[in-house]
């Protein structure tokens, strides 16, 4: 299922209610590069992008309503099948040093903490977070 840069933005939001979630526009700009991979359906999406050997993990979003049945999951898995189809060997992504739930995720699928960026987020009550940097390989 192919989602548009609108229905992105709204499940964005509804998924991302502590952080400034990514507008319609952003997605679309995304969406336009060379290289982006889009996994999703109607309840949730990973965004990224593979260039060359590594591909980036730039949002993953579930509805709230769907959220802990697996459908996160199943799109990572996806993402990570056709990452690796495209010759990507690793993935990276950023998560918010406080989001515990998204951080035990990518702990359960593999995913390893390699780094930090202070204050790299910004949330909507002005406060800042820092991102960890995590990777798992493919091969």
């Amino acid at each position: 299922m192919s989602l548009s840069a609108d229905e992105l933005a709204a499940l964005s939001a509804r998924a991302y209610a502590h952080m400034e979630p990514w507008s319609a526009r952003a997605f679309a700009g995304t969406l336009e590069q060379p290289g982006h991979l889009l996994v999703g359906e109607a309840g949730g999406f990973v965004l990224g992008m593979v260039v060359l050997d590594e591909a980036e993990i730039l949002a993953l979003a579930t509805d709230p309503a769907v959220q802990r049945q697996g459908l996160g999951r199943r799109l990572l898995a996806t993402f990570e099948q056709e990452a690796a189809a495209r010759g990507a060997t690793q993935v990276f992504l950023e998560v918010a040093a406080a989001n515990a739930p998204a951080l035990g995720f990518y702990e359960a699928c593999g995913y390893r903490v390699t780094g930090r960026r202070k204050a790299y987020y910004r949330h909507a009550d002005g406060s800042r977070d820092d991102a960890l940097l995590m990777c798992r390989a493919l091969t």
